[in-house]
């Protein structure tokens, strides 16, 4: 699929960029480092992760090229009212799987999709139950997969997810780390809001 536009996927994680290469897409990489991340706290938990995301692509609009799409992305796990982030060591990460286990969470994903003149954006929610999970269980996946760059302390494409998941609502890919159906989706919008003008460009 052409759209017209040289797209960037700003993101190090290599689970967004085998997704978007899912779609048959070509793409460029671009990572700016020390981009904050932070919101408010009067913010709705179910909110946050497209606020982020939004205010990835602003620290990149300075970076842009008249032709180029950048796509920018964050995922945030929620447990009650409670964002969960990534965990900094083995023992915040059992403190949230712990906190998962026997539960139903939440997955959301805020992407946004920005040229130079319009921007996009929106967010993914899928459920995620996990059966109880032992204490042997939880340490055994943190010794041997280490998910300290995994929203929530897990991926659920690894061995948590394949002996703890029960199950799911919404979007597989979504819980990965980007719901490539939206995305495919909004970059036809963008196709059809393109003028012939400029494509000839």
């Amino acid at each position: 699929m052409d759209i017209g536009y040289k797209i960037i996927l700003a993101s190090n994680s290599p689970r967004r960029r085998e997704l978007l290469a899912g779609l048959g897409l070509k793409f460029d990489v671009r990572v700016l480092p020390d981009i904050d991340e932070t919101y408010p706290d009067t913010l709705p938990v179910t909110e946050t992760a497209e606020y982020i995301a939004v205010k990835k692509s602003q620290a990149y609009r300075q970076t842009m090229a008249s032709d180029e799409l950048i796509i920018t992305a964050d995922t945030v796990v929620i447990v009650g009212d409670e964002v969960l982030g990534k965990p900094v060591d083995a023992a915040m990460a059992r403190q949230m799987l712990l906190k998962l286990s026997g539960r139903t969470h939440q997955v959301i994903t805020g992407v946004c999709l920005t040229t130079v003149d319009k921007s996009a954006h929106f967010s993914v929610c899928t459920d995620v139950t996990f059966k109880q999970l032992t204490e042997a269980e939880i340490l055994y996946y943190i010794k041997k997969y280490k998910p300290y760059d995994k929203a929530g302390a897990y991926g659920i494409q690894e061995w948590i997810g394949y002996i703890g998941c029960t199950g799911l609502n919404g979007s597989y890919y979504n819980v990965m780390g980007l719901p490539v159906q939206r995305i495919y989706s909004e970059l036809q919008s963008f196709i059809r809001q393109r003028s012939p003008q400029d494509c000839q460009q």
